[in-house]
């Protein structure tokens, strides 16, 4: 019976359409839905099987939780690399091009093999008769390249936490959890309960479960369930990575989760049977008995052993439009992707952290986001805060071109904003569109030593791009 059901699901050249990258494109643009349901997990599952189950051919981490997710899976990425582990990483949303979602080793997928790997997931869908969402076919095209590529281990992004998410297909050896309040208070909060009951669905039998959350309550909530669900729940992160000023602040909580995603992962599934390895940022040497041999100094001068220490201090090129700072543009430019209130008091703290390093000479906030993203009342007292310490102007705009799989939303209501931020008496100009806005900024900040910060969304970037007449990253 095994036999005829392996042959009844391989695709027929007959059946199978050919497209074109940019009819890929398309049709997953043309696929996004905004619910999700059980029917959703079984199509997937049935595809996972279709495929040869790659959800099960590579070892898997994921990552969760509400903000900093991207910034640990690069972190994690490029602390893999040291240790000469290949890893194929699963991101989302993308800014520019569905390619960003998919990379080995931090590279992102070509064209050539994200249209080869698309049409034979997208094939064996329509074959067997499934119609399985956009975030399905990016899923399975991620694990099946993951295991055609033979890396070692797999780092993917939860892009939502629902129960029907595809990435339950997995059985992850390590599921992180980077925060799932969105205040930082110690205050019961039955919507954070709910989104941690449904991070925690991705937890297996077995799986190690590691969080970056700072709020006791969560933490404790959390190490509950994962004891409940039998997985292996380990200390959370108390430290900031030492990254380059002002990213410690801004990023060192999510560094520090990716060290100990690597370290936890090279500990438990790599080095179990290791004594030491050569050059490791992650696996100190064994104690050695007696003083060293004088080759042995003679190697280690020649050949310094590098530490975390000096990765953190070294460590940069992030990901396109997490805090991306454009120094070389006339006048500075820097790109967040803030989309809730925690990442835009996060984005504003290092405005002023880069003010406090080199005091800016004009200053303009463009601000564009989906209904909902920003609470009105929590952004408004975040931008009267910020203006009272720092002066500049905030310009708000509407966003004309959605990310697809970002948000299902229409762009914020423009007049009702502007009126809300006159009516806190902060100082501030409607713009009608990206470009007019970037426009009124150029006008207000000094060429050489101002700076015009753009944030509210993964759309609010992909307008800048657009703008500057840039189609791929």
């Amino acid at each position: 019976m095994t036999i005829t059901k392996q042959t009844n699901i391989k695709k027929e050249a007959g059946f199978a359409s050919n497209r074109t990258y940019n009819e890929i494109v398309a049709w997953l643009d043309s696929r996004w839905e905004q619910t999700r349901t059980k029917e959703n997990l079984q199509i997937i599952k049935k595809l996972d099987q279709i495929l040869g189950l790659p959800s099960k051919a590579v070892n898997t981490i994921l990552v969760a939780g509400t903000n900093g997710k991207g910034l640990a899976i690069h972190f994690t990425t490029q602390l893999f690399q040291e240790e000469k582990i290949s890893v194929g990483s699963f991101y989302s949303p993308h800014i520019l091009s569905y390619n960003e979602r998919i990379a080995i080793n931090n590279e992102s997928v070509p064209n050539k093999i994200f249209t080869e790997i698309a049409n034979e997931v997208i094939n064996a869908a329509e074959t067997n008769n499934l119609k399985p969402q956009s975030i399905d076919v990016l899923t399975m095209m991620a694990l099946l390249h993951f295991k055609n590529t033979n890396v070692d281990v797999a780092i993917l992004e939860v892009s939502e936490n629902t129960s029907w998410h595809p990435l339950t297909i997995c059985s992850p050896k390590i599921t992180a959890i980077t925060r799932v309040s969105t205040d930082g208070s110690n205050v019961p909060n039955t919507e954070v309960e709910n989104n941690i009951d449904e991070t925690l669905n991705f937890v297996k039998e077995d799986t190690l479960v590691i969080s970056a959350d700072q709020s006791k309550l969560n933490l404790q909530y959390i190490s509950d369930l994962v004891k409940e669900r039998k997985g292996k729940w380990l200390m959370p992160i108390r430290k900031l990575a030492n990254l380059p000023y002002p990213f410690e602040q801004l990023h060192g909580r999510s560094a520090a989760l990716a060290e100990r995603i690597a370290q936890t992962y090279v500990d438990n599934f790599v080095t179990q049977d290791a004594t030491f390895i050569s050059n490791s940022l992650l696996v100190k040497p064994k104690g050695q008995r007696g003083r060293p041999t004088t080759e042995a100094k003679r190697e280690l001068e020649l050949n310094p052993r590098k530490t975390v220490e000096q990765f953190w201090k070294e460590a940069g090129s992030f990901l396109t439009g997490r805090f991306q700072l454009l120094e070389k543009e006339k006048p500075t430019i820097l790109l967040d992707n803030a989309s809730n209130i925690d990442a835009f008091d996060n984005f504003l703290l290092g405005i002023r952290l880069l003010h406090y390093k080199h005091p800016l000479k004009g200053l303009a906030l463009i601000v564009g986001c989906t209904q909902d993203s920003l609470e009105t009342e929590e952004f408004l007292k975040s931008v009267r805060y910020f203006f009272k310490k720092t002066s500049g102007q905030l310009i708000v705009c509407p966003i004309s071109k959605a990310v697809p799989g970002e948000s299902y939303k229409p762009s914020w209501d423009v007049e009702t904003v502007i009126n809300d931020v006159k009516g806190f008496k902060i100082k501030a100009k409607l713009a009608n569109n990206f470009e007019d806005a970037i426009e009124i900024a150029k006008k207000l900040v000094d060429d050489r030593h101002g700076l015009i910060a753009i944030t509210g969304s993964h759309a609010i970037i992909k307008e800048y791009w657009e703008n500057k007449g840039i189609k791929k990253l």
